[in-house]
């Protein structure tokens, strides 16, 4: 055996499978390759809890099991979970000290599917608190660093999860996306991220099923990993109302020649022109190769209201049965919204809904000729730490709006539309921060997004870390 544990930590999910399959290495490999990485990276903060004694426990039985025939899908593969998600026996803070104690004594649908699946969990990623803002921070554990610069934040709220990933500690993770919460810090980290389609990977957490907009998600370095996991965790669940059939049978991808996209480089917004470049070059490629590239006009930025007072009403649901007691205990920026969240009347929350039901019909509307929406997922590289969630944030060095109606725009609507969207690295600024390009494609069609992405993933072949740079003379 000739790979030493800090290799191990850096091969793929794939990688390893096929490793396995050779018998080059051993699950109590792989593992304690993880838990050393994380040991050596804990200046990055990914981790609020490590079940590192339970992980080399179930490496051992994976290791015990080898030889037998076929191996599960997810065999002996290290996974973190995002401290969102239940984890049976396992405490889930959800960010905050309110539930610093709390174990759960069942697994989320996911969870309990990836276990099932053979994957062997090493801890729970940190997350803000309730996934509430898009710094991953929060008084429980502190800051968590994006993994190519301690100046910026790593994105969030799954942003523990994305740093896990980019920085070895395990090859795929479990992160929770409500309006990008795995795209987001995927093209802070240079990782890829899947949102599926509402019912496509069951999440029962959600109080009110029918007008749910948070998704468990898979993460990994690359679309293969990601797909690997989807394809783990995703399935019919008699619980959930848009769970109810199996996945339906994906749009045919054979090659980019002939491939229909709808490129929305801005969506009500503006845009950093090195994002502008990187991304359009991206686009430029596609067409180079055959797609059918046609610029849309949508204007995403502007449901930034309906957005909020979704969200603010979900937090304020969550928070509420700890507001009492904990109120001191909250982060300052939770009990903004929070206490916006108990100011919306039910007529907001309805006109909430009816605002999702037009942006779904004008999304509609775009997938009747195209056959993917394809964007930046960030219209900036990733913010300085101090950038206030609730504030405006800078494009090109000036005042371009708020957080959420100005940076993220392209990824909280497929979150209202329930459409299934992806982000992956597209290439680096001159600064050395990671690009994401956005993806987007009809409901339950997940295993064609995933073919495009893979497609694209392989022309661009965007280095896993920041090419170096010529200085000026």
């Amino acid at each position: 055996m000739t790979d030493t544990p800090t290799d191990l930590a850096d091969l793929t999910a794939t990688e390893l499978r096929a490793g396995y399959r050779a018998g080059s290495f051993s699950p109590v490999e792989v593992v304690d390759a993880a838990l050393a990485r994380i040991e050596a990276r804990a200046d990055l903060n990914a981790f609020v809890t490590v079940t590192a004694e339970e992980a080399r426990a179930a490496a051992r039985e994976a290791e015990a099991a080898m030889g037998g025939g076929d191996l599960p899908p997810l065999f002996g593969l290290p996974y973190s979970v995002k401290d969102l998600t239940l984890t049976k026996g396992v405490r889930t803070t959800f960010g905050s000290k309110a539930f610093a104690d709390f174990v759960p004594d069942e697994d989320a649908v996911a969870v309990g599917r990836a276990k099932a699946a053979g994957a062997i969990l090493i801890g729970k990623t940190t997350t803000p608190e309730f996934g509430h803002k898009i710094h991953t921070s929060a008084p429980l554990f502190g800051r968590t660093l994006n993994p190519h610069s301690p100046d910026v934040t790593p994105g969030g709220s799954s942003g523990g999860a994305a740093v896990a990933v980019a920085a070895g500690m395990g090859p795929i993770a479990l992160g929770t996306d409500g309006g990008g919460s795995v795209r987001i810090p995927s093209a802070c980290c240079g990782t890829v991220g899947l949102k599926s389609t509402l019912g496509a990977i069951t999440n029962l957490q959600a109080g009110d099923l029918f007008s749910a907009n948070v998704h468990v998600a898979p993460m990994a370095r690359t679309v293969a990993d990601t797909a690997l996991l989807f394809e783990a965790v995703a399935g019919f669940d008699r619980r959930d109302p848009y769970g109810q059939a199996a996945l339906p049978h994906p749009m045919r991808f054979e090659e980019m020649a002939g491939l229909r996209v709808a490129w929305l480089p801005t969506a009500g917004n503006r845009i950093d022109s090195e994002i502008a470049d990187i991304t359009g070059r991206v686009v430029a490629q596609m067409a180079d190769a055959g797609a059918i590239v046609t610029e849309i006009d949508l204007d995403f930025a502007a449901l930034e209201e309906t957005f909020m007072v979704v969200l603010e009403t979900l937090l304020a649901s969550r928070a509420g049965p700890v507001l009492a007691a904990h109120r001191d205990d909250l982060d300052p920026t939770l009990l903004v919204h929070v206490d916006n969240g108990f100011k919306h009347s039910a007529l907001a929350l309805t006109g909430a809904g009816a605002a999702r039901t037009r942006a779904f019909k004008e999304v509609q509307a775009v997938f009747e000729w195209a056959d993917v929406i394809a964007s930046p997922t960030l219209s900036a590289p990733p913010l300085p730490h101090g950038q206030d969630p609730h504030g405006p944030i800078l494009i090109n060095g000036e005042p371009a709006g708020r957080v959420r109606h100005s940076w993220y725009p392209y990824t909280l609507a497929f979150n209202l539309t329930g459409h299934p969207a992806i982000s992956f690295p597209c290439g680096w600024t001159a600064s050395g921060l990671p690009v994401g390009f956005h993806l987007a494609a009809p409901w339950y069609q997940e295993r064609f997004l995933l073919k495009v992405a893979a497609d694209l993933e392989a022309r661009l072949a965007v280095p896993a870390t920041a090419p170096a740079r010529t200085p000026a003379v």
